[in-house]
């Protein structure tokens, strides 16, 4: 699957792509999900930065649009952080409020269920988007899939991985190895520095939602370079 930058003309289709996958999921689900959704689309819709990627917002302000106490804010954003969905992009800091970030990659994987009930437009716009233009070049993909028969963590892990996303897998989660688990934490070890700072980066939140999924036990994930 392929997401295309919210941006230029076809900015608005795109966002409400989006925003249309969200409600439709949160329809589909429980009152809990709901609630959720529900309240992730209203920081999309009132302080999210499309263009930038950014959602730069602090707790109390957030307390104040969903009508919660902080500690429920707290709360659900660590949830939305172990799903993949945000991740931080600045800390907040005195006298300057957290910066977010959001995988839409990963939120539209994750409300993949609920596409049928857009309808078969919808699947063909999610399968011929073009990919967010960007100035790394991954490692060269491999041909090789992950076996989801294994009954090791880490290969169930891959297979998740594999599964959700193949192109990512194969440029940067299959090149990765498991060598600790420990105490809630997982150390994954990566064939180069480049790779170890840049998926460490990039894609820790997304290692820990695909252990979460599997071992909830799983709170940590740390990528180090082989020795």
């Amino acid at each position: 699957m392929q997401v295309a930058i919210p941006v230029g003309r076809s900015a608005p289709a795109i966002k409400y792509d989006i925003l249309s996958a969200l409600t439709v999921f949160a329809l589909s689900g429980d009152k809990h999900l709901q609630r959720r959704i529900l309240r992730l689309v209203c920081l999309i819709t009132t302080r999210y930065n499309w263009r930038k990627n950014e959602l730069s917002i602090g707790r109390e302000e957030i307390a104040r649009l969903w009508s919660v106490e902080e500690r429920t804010v707290k709360r659900e954003m660590a949830k939305f952080r172990t799903n993949g969905w945000v991740t931080v992009k600045r800390p907040a800091a005195r006298g300057r409020v957290a910066v977010y970030a959001l995988d839409l990659r990963q939120i539209l994987l994750d409300c993949s269920s609920a596409w049928p009930l857009i309808g078969p437009d919808f699947l063909d716009r999610m399968s011929t988007a073009p990919e967010p233009t960007t100035n790394v070049i991954p490692f060269q993909a491999k041909t090789a899939s992950a076996n989801a028969n294994g009954d090791d963590l880490w290969t169930q892990v891959q297979a998740f991985l594999h599964e959700r996303d193949p192109e990512l897998w194969s440029s940067w989660f299959q090149h990765l190895t498991e060598s600790e688990r420990a105490g809630g934490c997982v150390t994954l070890v990566a064939p180069s520095r480049f790779m170890a700072d840049y998926i460490s980066q990039k894609w820790t939140t997304r290692l820990l939602a695909a252990y979460g999924r599997i071992d909830p036990t799983i709170r940590s994930v740390r990528i180090e370079m082989t020795e």
